[in-house]
């Protein structure tokens, strides 16, 4: 062998070392940004967290997933079309924080009596998958997911609708035209800003899920939760992904990617329902209390709200968009799950 030749041996010897050893860190690795505009500790950007360590353990270390909590990387209304121009490759927010932008999905969020987040999470799911929002397809969707009832939580109690009026009520959203419709006042903002918004009197309440009570520390500036299950609205959340990123990916990462997603939707819907019990139990040990409605008073309530979805299938119907057949859908889902889940 010749001198040169060996050391062209030697040398590729030792290339091939340093791959076997490395692995994965050698091999090309595609590095992603996750916008989340939950704080890094609620639970929601913790299950998100540990869907980006289950993508990473899956593709063998092919894909970092680096998670920018807090609405650090894109604030929350903007967090959409964040992921659409490539600002982030990945994010999670709520559709109701870009009104407008995403006319069906609307439907969602209507006050139809949600009874959990895991039926929530179920019936976005769901929904999207059956009715193909044309406004999703400059993205890939991987998972939505969705909180439990949204009740009021006010620093004076409500027992009837005579106590909300003129009441100024933080809310985002088709929640704004539930505020509007029992009598309040919308004041409409991200949950990140409604703590400072109630403790300084700029609101005296919120229409928001339990977990909010602990999550974002709620409980500690109101003092009263109203049960309005009966119209119990949600919000409708997505994780996405950049529509290029997604094609710039290998087949079988992708699959990754979608089977994992998929078994998300249930661990998404149940920490919403961990998260809602926490609220319940944090709020009560800070000494406040809730308010059930007599069935009477849940009939004027359930009276009050129904324009919301009148108008919902009204204005859908002006885009040419099956509005009807989107409430329709809605509750004939939540109606399915909530079997299920008995």
């Amino acid at each position: 062998m010749k001198k040169g030749s060996f050391f062209v041996t030697v040398s590729s010897f030792t290339a091939l070392f340093v791959l076997f050893l490395f692995g994965s860190s050698v091999l090309a690795q595609t590095t992603l940004t996750y916008s989340i505009f939950f704080p890094a500790t609620h639970a929601q950007a913790k299950a998100g967290e540990s869907w980006a360590k289950e993508i990473e353990k899956r593709t063998g270390g092919k894909v970092k997933i680096n998670i920018f909590a807090g609405g650090s990387l894109t604030p929350a209304d903007q967090c959409f079309d964040g992921v659409e121009k490539g600002i982030s490759d990945l994010g999670m927010s709520c559709f109701a924080y870009t009104r407008g932008r995403l006319p069906l999905l609307e439907a969602l969020d209507l006050p139809m009596g949600y009874p959990s987040g895991m039926v929530a999470t179920l019936v976005a799911n769901d929904f999207v998958k059956k009715m193909k929002p044309k406004e999703l397809d400059g993205v890939k969707v991987l998972y939505l997911h969705a909180h439990g009832p949204g009740l009021l939580h006010t620093q004076k109690p409500v027992n009837t609708l005579a106590d909300i009026k003129g009441m100024k009520i933080r809310s985002t959203g088709l929640s704004a035209k539930i505020v509007e419709n029992l009598g309040g006042v919308s004041v409409a903002m991200p949950q990140g800003g409604t703590y400072e918004a109630l403790q300084k009197g700029v609101v005296q309440g919120t229409l928001a899920p339990m977990e909010t009570l602990k999550g974002w520390k709620q409980a500690q500036v109101v003092k009263y939760t109203t049960d309005c299950t009966n119209i119990g609205y949600t919000t409708a959340m997505f994780v996405i992904m950049n529509k290029k990123k997604w094609n710039s990916l290998p087949k079988d990462v992708q699959k990754v990617f979608d089977d994992v997603s998929q078994e998300w939707i249930a661990v998404a819907g149940k920490a919403w329902d961990d998260a809602d019990a926490e609220g319940y139990k944090f709020s009560g040990e800070l000494g406040n209390k809730v308010v059930k409605l007599s069935a009477a008073e849940e009939a004027k309530w359930e009276a009050a709200i129904k324009p919301v979805a009148e108008n919902y299938i009204k204005n859908a119907g002006s885009k040419g968009l099956p509005g009807k057949q989107a409430v329709e859908e809605v509750a004939r889902l939540i109606k399915k799950h909530s079997k299920a889940k008995k």
